[in-house]
Formats: structure tokens, C-alpha cells, sequence
């Protein structure tokens, strides 16, 4: 069946169907959507990642564990990496698996170096060992530039570093990716490349210190919602939208040429505070919260922003939907799901209409 992506070209799903695909991070929030898309598109996916760490889980939820190879494997342990990518031999690698919480990397500051750089390092090593033809897009951040906390959009050229553990370890990654690139991946027969994309919101997502599921919860339990940073303004998105960019951009750099880095991120009016964000929120889901903020918590960005356009030029990629769109989106599944709604049918209902809204 053919499929359309969001700018109207036609995207097949034949071209993901039989291909053999590893998806790192199956097992997370970002993961497990793209692993159900993959799987309903007749892509053999294969899993690497950590059990589930939240509870509930959408890996749970969604029966991921049914749908995919899947295999319990910690990004530190290089020798499991190795040989799940060895008996795997993936045409495709879409590598999400991280730590990827800014507080908790407050906290756990060798764990995010070791997981986010090393773990990448495991990754890329076995797949130069390997020696085969693979396409891979690893999966950074917006927080890999060095914020100036500027009102515009930071580009793929702009200077990369980071303030807390887990935008700087990102920021490493992209030299590692860089790196080897240059150094093992010349001759063409591996194409490697990153995705930096904004802020994610969507179903499913039941991460600690995310304003989303934070919202949820305070919903859930009755109680007001505590934010510790209603100001701060970031590139809020649907996770469909970066999903989409992922695989047109494993399209195109399977078949051809395209940038080593691109942005994916919204329109730059959902460039907008949290408050907005639960303003939004509450209109789908009514409830109230407040402001806890304080000067001794941890050190977060205040503005984030990315720009597309090296992205929309080179893939024809441009996001769907709307600020308005993405919040009501992701409320509605989490409201719709409370009151007894089958998250899998939920789930594939809205990558429908993602779809048929092209």
C-alpha cells in the first residue's frame, strides 16, 4: 500500500517491507512508536535496549515485545552489542536507545557519558566490524548547540556543546558520529547520519521530570500540575513528526546523498513556553496548575529553537501539525486510554490520521 508523507510525495511501503531494521531503544517511548510503524509497514524490526523503565510502559502497552526480534542488551556492554548486530546483519539502524533525561543526568552524570558516548561507540564499532552495507541515522538532540539563547533557530552548522551532563554527552556523540564517518565509513558502504530533533510530546510517554507526563499524572491523580519552569520555550512536536523525518531521511541517505546533520523540529510558532503547553493541555483534559519554581533548582535552557529549512530542502520534509494539533493529539491518547481505550488501536489510529493528513 502506498503511503503519502507530509509534504505529498509518495512514500512505499515497500521500500521499509522485508527490510531488515535495528532499532535501538525499542523499548522507549520514541522507540516503541517506531517500531510499531516499521512493523506495520512489513519491516523485519530487531530490538536492542534496556527492559522498560517506567511503569506503565508503551512497550507494554502496545504488545512491542510481539512485533519485533526483541533483545534486552545494555549500550555499556560491547560485546552484546556486537554480536546482537552480527546475528542481526540490519540493512537499516535507526539508533534512539539513550539516557535521555537533562535532570537525571544531573544525577547520574557517568552513567549518561558512558550510555550516550560509549554506548554510540559500541554501536558504530560493531557495525565497522561488520563490514557490510548498512545505512544508520543516530538520534541526538536540539541540546547539542551550545545555547546563546537565541530567539532564532540554531542550524546544523552552528557551534555544538552543553551545560548539563546529558546535552554535552549528546554533544559528544556527534563528534563520535563524525568521527567515524570520516575515519571508517568513507568508501560509502556504511552512510551514517544524525537527527537532532525538538522537544517530543505524543501518547505514551511516562519518562520522570517530562512536563507531559507530568501533566498526566497531576490530571490522573486530581491534583494541580507543579511546573519548575512555566517561561521556559522550546520546539514542541508530535512524536510523529521526527519519526516521519527519520525515515524519510533513512530513504534518501539509503538511496542517494543528502546531509551528514538536519534539524527536526516544528514550525517555529510552536516555538512556545510551557505555559502554553498546559494551557493547551487543560483545554482537552481540564484541570489547574502552578508555578513551583525556585532558584536553587538544577540548570535548564529557558529558549530552545531550531530552523528546518536544511531539512525541507533536502528531503522535501516539513512538519504536519500544528502546536494546537500536536498538544490535542497527545492529551486525547492519554484521556482516551484512562477511560478504557485500547492503546494499540489508539496508537495506529493517530499514525493513520498522521498519515492521511498529508
Amino acid at each position: 500500500m502506498a503511503r503519502m508523507d507530509m509534504t505529498g510525495a509518495m512514500t512505499k511501503a515497500a521500500f521499509w517491507s522485508g527490510k531488515r531494521v535495528l532499532v535501538t531503544g525499542h523499548t522507549g517511548f520514541k522507540g516503541a512508536w517506531l517500531s510499531l510503524w516499521l512493523a506495520d509497514m512489513g519491516a523485519q524490526v530487531f530490538g536492542l535496549a534496556l527492559a522498560p523503565d517506567t511503569d506503565p510502559a508503551l512497550f507494554d502497552q502496545l504488545a512491542i515485545r510481539d512485533r519485533v526480534d526483541h533483545a534486552e542488551i545494555d549500550l555499556r556492554d560491547a560485546e552484546g552489542v556486537t554480536a546482537r548486530i552480527q546475528a542481526v546483519a540490519p540493512d537499516i539502524v535507526f539508533h534512539l536507545a539513550a539516557q535521555p533525561l537533562v535532570r537525571r543526568s544531573y544525577a547520574r552524570p557517568a552513567e549518561t557519558w558512558a550510555t550516550n558516548v560509549q554506548g554510540t561507540v559500541h554501536v558504530l564499532d560493531a557495525i565497522r566490524m561488520a563490514d557490510r552495507p548498512c545505512t544508520i541515522i543516530v538520534s541526538t538532540t536540539d541540546k547539542v548547540y551550545q545555547n546563546r539563547e537565541w530567539v532564532h533557530g540554531y542550524r546544523e552548522s552552528d557551534r555544538l556543546g552543553g551545560h548539563d551532563p546529558y546535552s554535552a554527552s549528546k554533544a559528544a556523540t556527534e563528534l563520535v558520529i563524525s568521527s567515524y564517518r570520516d575515519a571508517f565509513f568513507a568508501g560509502g558502504k556504511v552512510k551514517l547520519a544524525s537527527a537532532r530533533a525538538g522537544n517530543v510530546i505524543g501518547g505514551g510517554d511516562w519518562a520522570e521530570d517530562r512536563i507531559v507526563p507530568d501533566i498526566v499524572r497531576g490530571l490522573r491523580d486530581g491534583r494541580a500540575i507543579e511546573v519548575r519552569n512555566p517561561r521556559a520555550t522550546r520546539p514542541w512536536q508530535h512524536v510523529l513528526e521526527p519519526l516521519s523525518g527519520y525515515l524519510s531521511y533513512a530513504e534518501h541517505l539509503h538511496g542517494g546523498s543528502v546531509p551528514v546533520s538536519l534539524n527536526f523540529g516544528p514550525d517555529p510558532s510552536a516555538n512556545r513556553p510551557v505555559s502554553d503547553l498546559l494551557d493547551v493541555a487543560l483545554r482537552h483534559w481540564p484541570g489547574e496548575w502552578r508555578d513551583v519554581s525556585d532558584g536553587n533548582q538544577v540548570h535548564e535552557a529557558g529558549r530552545l529553537a531550531l530552523s528546518i529549512e536544511l531539512a525541507r530542502d533536502a528531503l522535501g520534509w516539513m512538519p504536519r501539525w500544528r502546536f494546537e494539533d500536536a498538544v490535542a493529539q497527545t492529551i486525547d491518547w492519554y484521556r482516551m486510554v484512562d477511560e478504557g481505550a485500547d492503546p494499540l488501536a489508539t496508537t495506529r489510529a493517530q499514525i493513520a490520521a498522521f498519515e492521511a493528513g498529508a
